[in-house]
């Protein structure tokens, strides 16, 4: 007989993710005497300890780290049969999830989310944000059913199928207090150098994340998302390439200077993609409706 049960995982699983027995416990919807009988039947069953309990906060053993780690498979494997089954049955994904690259922010698609709700009541939609290469990983690592404007090239290896959305081009900004402001002639590497670059940090945790635009032994403050960069360069803290849909107001308004640089930023094709033979009644909906001509106009 099987001494590790789904239940036993899922409840481990909050447990490392919350910190304690008492947050899993609302997470679970489940009362603190069954998150701690769970455990400690679990570990007499299995003769090992999986928890180090230090005040409120609960930390896994060693032998804990290994149980979860491959725990999180059969968690993963467990979902996607029951959504398989739910989809065998009616069609319909019980859940999709669409990663956005953070450039595009994820309230862009509210009329979307509407639209498919009326069709689709059956399916939940849930919208995350990733960067750079953590919009392929995600996709990859089936924590996402569908990239909407997935930045650069995807991984090597396949399994996933791509098609092009759209093509956004870079301006080189700075607010007009900054030293890189002034000037009409195009910015060398030197005088770039010389400056604090304002990356957005690649979300990947696996696949070798992207480095975009920053010299080698750059100053650099690097921010979650792409609002953040363009909130940080409005603020003057840095100088980057921006989407030309962020800086056409800032510029208007005098928030922001476009110059011309001698290594400018070369226009990017953002991707809609999909895994190989993933044919969802919901996942298809969204295919079609991020297909729709002048979609990526709007953003």
């Amino acid at each position: 007989m099987l001494k590790l049960s789904l239940d036993a995982l899922q409840i481990l699983d909050a447990i490392d993710r919350r910190g304690s027995f008492a947050a899993a416990g609302k997470e679970l919807h489940k009362v603190p005497s069954t998150i701690s009988y769970t455990v400690s039947k679990l570990e007499q069953d299995l003769g090992v300890q999986l928890f180090d309990r230090i005040g409120p906060r609960a930390e896994l053993t060693e032998a804990g780290v290994a149980l979860l780690e491959e725990g999180r498979h059969l968690l993963r494997a467990a979902r996607e049969l029951e959504m398989r089954v739910r989809r065998v049955a009616s069609g319909w994904e019980a859940e999709l999830t669409v990663a956005l690259d953070s450039m595009f922010q994820p309230a862009l698609l509210a009329e979307d989310v509407r639209a498919f709700s009326q069709v689709a009541e059956q399916t939940r939609i849930r919208l995350i944000s990733e960067v750079l290469s953590g919009t392929w990983e995600a996709l990859l690592d089936r924590r996402a059913d569908l990239l909407v404007g997935a930045a650069g090239e995807g991984p090597s290896g396949g399994g996933y199928v791509v098609e092009p959305l759209g093509v956004v081009r870079f301006v080189f900004a700075v607010a007009p207090g900054h030293p890189l402001a002034a000037g009409t002639a195009a910015l060398t590497r030197e005088q770039l150098a010389a400056h604090c670059a304002i990356a957005v940090a690649d979300s990947a945790r696996r696949l070798l994340p992207r480095t975009v635009g920053l010299l080698m032994g750059q100053e650099t403050v690097t921010v979650p998302d792409m609002l953040s960069k363009f909130r940080m360069q409005c603020a003057g803290l840095g100088f980057g390439f921006l989407p030309e849909p962020y800086v056409q107001a800032a510029v208007a308004q005098g928030r922001l200077v476009v110059r011309q640089v001698e290594e400018p930023k070369p226009e990017e094709t953002f991707w809609l993609a999909w895994r190989t033979g993933e044919e969802g009644a919901a996942l298809r909906w969204w295919r079609e409706r991020m297909r729709a001509p002048g979609l990526m106009e709007g953003w």
